[in-house]
């Protein structure tokens, strides 16, 4: 096991010759960033929208929220079902399998909930191979002389998404039932305790609080979703802000919608926080990891096999399945040469978003190492706060800075050389670089901080001592220590970037297409084929998340 990092130091604030902060205010320029988004969404809510409100609230909008409640609600029942009783399974029983099980039920990360939706409509449509072969076992040809239920449904909707967001909750009701199996379960066994007495009296109210965040974040996502949710005919409020924006041409409309979409995040987040009120839990052991408790024989240990194979199954290996037998009939040098251009496009777009995700996040946590006052500790909250507003939320209150700053531009140069420049930001890949890097900033925060807690503060206080600057610290002492860090948030930043959609499908320029944006489109339209190949790129670079997952659930073995 890691040593635990010696407690920090405060540092003076890094101050300039004119004893300004100069790094708290590169910190609040980068939460400025993350803000203004929001506070041009509110803006632009209070805008006219020509009588589109109204038709929204007594028509459309009653509805969407309805769906919208129910979708979570099966989501997270779903998923906490899942996560929770793969987690107890592999965390503290022994039945075949659970080595390989640990890391695999984390395996559907890779798989975008699009993707998913288009491969188990072709899956489970009439057309295709589960109701093919019931109809050959059955001896009919119609429809109409058996039943089977609608895929494209609500039912639909939280059955996809529970099996490829099940691994929130799995890893951090994992990670606690880790760190209490070798306390107060072990005491429970010692008592005579059976694995189900245990799990349902000691361990599953003690990891309330993991299991509260693991379904929270998968909400989010849920919440985030645009793609399957079309897909399935399911009209949520996501839907409904793209519907309202691009079909009924109303922006201030969907600005309105996506205000009402924001008290569904606050929502979320103020029952995550009560779920966890007044629990605090210490542990007084230093074995923070223990070998399981419970060995499975018979039919148990089947159950148990069969229980962690399913949503593994379910969440991966059948859509990728099926997205590998269709790219391998329709890859050809033709297609083939029409996903270049898309995947340049990703790639480029992911990479930029990357950099300066990444870059904006040591500034912020670089700023809170060297200033712990509660002003800096809330720049650091402010700026994650963007991974919790969704994507077509965020894209609506993008385009009002990015417009007034083109706008901005344009005029200068109209006025001083004549040229008119048109919408340099809003109209290119800026627009996207900046959603994303907003978006996930709290994934390199979180990075930047975790790396630079491992840094003991007396090299800080070594290199001021030599006349190092701040920067040159950061420079030539943090940097080269954390990262390895960096990379991992890099990482995990630039394959969330390759997958999204809402934002993308809404910001991208004219004629300019992502592997995402290509998938949704030819899924779309039906040619499910057709978008096999891009979505298997989009799959295989989904799995680099999964193995540094992987590899740092094997460390935390190995460190027990």
């Amino acid at each position: 096991m890691t040593d635990s990092p010696a407690p920090a130091t405060q540092p003076a604030i890094i101050k300039t010759g004119r004893n300004l902060p100069i790094w708290m205010i590169a910190s609040w320029l980068v939460v400025l960033s993350v803000l203004a988004p929001i506070g041009a969404l509110f803006y632009l809510a209070l805008q006219p929208s020509d009588g589109v409100w109204g038709h929204l609230v007594s028509t459309v909008l009653p509805r969407a929220t309805w769906t919208t409640l129910l979708l979570m609600a099966g989501v997270g029942s779903v998923t906490a079902f899942i996560g929770v009783t793969t987690a107890w399974l592999v965390s503290m029983c022994h039945f075949p399998g659970r080595r390989l099980f640990d890391w695999l039920l984390l395996v559907p990360l890779a798989m975008p909930t699009y993707i998913v939706a288009f491969a188990y409509v072709e899956i489970l449509d009439f057309t295709g191979p589960v109701q093919t072969a019931l109809r050959q076992v059955l001896g009919v040809t119609s429809a109409r002389d058996y039943w089977f239920p609608e895929v494209r449904s609500l039912g639909g909707a939280v059955f996809v998404m529970s099996v490829v967001l099940y691994p929130y909750v799995y890893l951090t009701t994992r990670a606690m039932f880790l760190m209490q199996s070798a306390c107060m379960l072990d005491v429970a066994r010692t008592l005579g305790s059976s694995p189900l007495h245990t799990f349902f009296r000691v361990a599953l109210p003690l990891a309330r609080p993991a299991i509260a965040v693991g379904v929270t974040l998968a909400l989010m996502e849920c919440v985030n979703d645009i793609g399957a949710v079309e897909f399935f005919g399911v009209k949520t409020l996501t839907f409904t802000i793209y519907d309202t924006w691009l079909n009924r041409g109303s922006l201030a409309g969907a600005a309105q919608i996506a205000c009402v979409m924001l008290l569904f995040v606050l929502g979320l987040v103020i029952a995550e926080r009560f779920a966890r009120r007044k629990q605090r839990f210490h542990i007084t052991s230093k074995r923070y990891q223990a070998l399981p408790n419970f060995e499975l024989r018979g039919a148990q240990a089947g159950l148990a096999s069969l229980l962690c194979a399913t949503p593994v199954l379910l969440g991966f290996a059948f859509p990728a399945a099926l997205l590998a037998s269709s790219a391998v009939k329709r890859l050809t040098p033709d297609l083939l040469l029409t996903f270049i251009e898309p995947a340049l496009n990703s790639l480029m777009l992911a990479s930029f978003a990357a950099a300066a995700t990444v870059g904006a996040g040591v500034v912020i946590a670089y700023t809170q190492r060297y200033d712990q006052r509660p002003i800096t500790k809330l720049a650091a909250r402010l700026g994650s706060i963007g991974y919790a507003v969704p994507g077509t939320v965020l894209a609506v209150g993008i385009l009002i800075p990015l417009a007034s700053l083109d706008n901005a531009v344009d005029g200068f140069m109209r006025s001083a050389f004549g040229i008119s420049t048109g919408l340099l930001l809003a109209g290119s890949g800026t627009a996207l670089v900046y959603a994303y890097s907003v978006r996930f900033l709290a994934v390199s925060i979180g990075g930047a901080e975790s790396g630079l807690s491992r840094v003991t503060t007396s090299l800080d206080m070594a290199a001021r001592t030599l006349g190092r600057s701040a920067g040159e610290t950061l420079r030539d002492v943090h940097l080269p220590i954390i990262r390895t860090a960096l990379v991992s948030a890099a990482m995990l930043v630039f394959v969330d970037c390759m997958k999204e959609l809402p934002a993308t499908i809404l910001l991208r320029p004219f004629n300019f297409d992502t592997l995402a944006t290509v998938v949704y489109t030819q899924a779309s339209l039906e040619a499910f084929e057709d978008a096999a190949p891009a979505a298997l790129m989009i799959v295989l670079v989904g799995l680099i998340p999964v193995a540094l997952l992987a590899r740092t659930s094997k460390t935390s073995h190995r460190s027990g």
